[in-house]
């Protein structure tokens, strides 16, 4: 059954897009939850439509205009959370709601009306992924991996307390625009995974995850990467043989897996305690 999956190209290139974006989703994911900003991949996604939509109407690389809408996007909600002048919902909500209209208008005016493959970038069809695609995926990724491991120390005390970071004579503006950023390409890198209205779910369910079995920082992000990992590849495998459409399945893929976690570790919690509630025996 593996070698049948092998042995065509555009699986070949889907697995591989699928474990890079399966390592740097949550990467960055941890951070975000930290921060209590878990649904920023939402707004980005659809900042970074509007790229794809000047992209399609420009007959330019779409994946770059995206990086560039998405980057452009999350400065400005870093930079207007910081000001003070807008709370980072609120601005994360400008930011929601301006890029998918601006991607509906832009996609108005390309030539032929609305692109067939438009779907592709917003539920995800790995299976389209191009070795041009992979390519730019690969070096963004690595990017991402360096910067989110490299810097993990101070991007956990920055995510954690600003306040105390501050203090600590760290450059916290500097961190979150840098972060932001990071979340920026990692969108791109996974849009054309699991797309850019489902991207938000895998950089925080692995994370969520985690987080139920796991009592340390370090310990949550090596296993949300093993997580998000085991989901994208074992969710896009699993869409070839079910015919399904890969960002759905690697999402429901992630899903169940938080469910199973959340049950088992209920159900454990209440065995321990059950247990330990239970009366030694009578001296005789």
């Amino acid at each position: 059954m593996t070698g049948e999956l092998l042995q065509y190209g555009f699986m070949q290139r889907a697995l591989i897009a699928a474990l890079l974006v399966g390592l740097t989703a949550p990467s960055v994911g941890v951070y975000l939850v930290q921060r209590r900003l878990a649904l920023i991949g939402d707004g980005m996604g659809h900042v970074a439509l509007a790229g794809v939509a000047l992209g399609v109407l420009t007959s330019t690389q779409p994946v770059l205009t995206a990086l560039g809408a998405a980057v452009a996007g999350a400065v400005a909600i870093e930079l207007m959370r910081a000001s003070g002048r807008s709370s980072g919902d609120v601005a994360l909500a400008i930011m929601f709601y301006g890029g998918i209209a601006s991607g509906v208008v832009l996609i108005s005016r390309a030539p032929g009306g609305t692109p067939a493959n438009l779907n592709a970038y917003l539920f995800g069809a790995i299976t389209t992924t191009s070795r041009a695609d992979l390519v730019v995926f690969a070096v963004l990724a690595a990017l991402v991996l360096l910067a989110t491991l490299g810097l993990a120390p101070r991007f956990f005390a920055v995510s954690n307390d600003e306040e105390y970071a501050r203090a600590a004579g760290l450059p916290v503006l500097g961190y979150n625009l840098l972060l932001a950023v990071i979340t920026a390409a990692t969108v791109v890198i996974s849009m054309r995974v699991v797309g850019l209205l489902l991207i938000s779910a895998l950089m925080v369910v692995p994370v969520a995850t985690a987080q139920l079995v796991t009592g340390s920082f370090r310990t949550t992000v090596l296993l949300s990467l093993g997580i998000g990992l085991v989901v994208a590849v074992g969710g896009t495998a699993g869409s070839y043989y079910a015919d399904t459409p890969s960002g759905g399945s690697i999402v429901v893929l992630a899903v169940a897996t938080f469910a199973v976690t959340s049950v088992a570790t209920r159900l454990r919690s209440a065995l321990t305690r059950r247990t330990r509630e239970q009366p030694g025996p009578v001296p005789g």
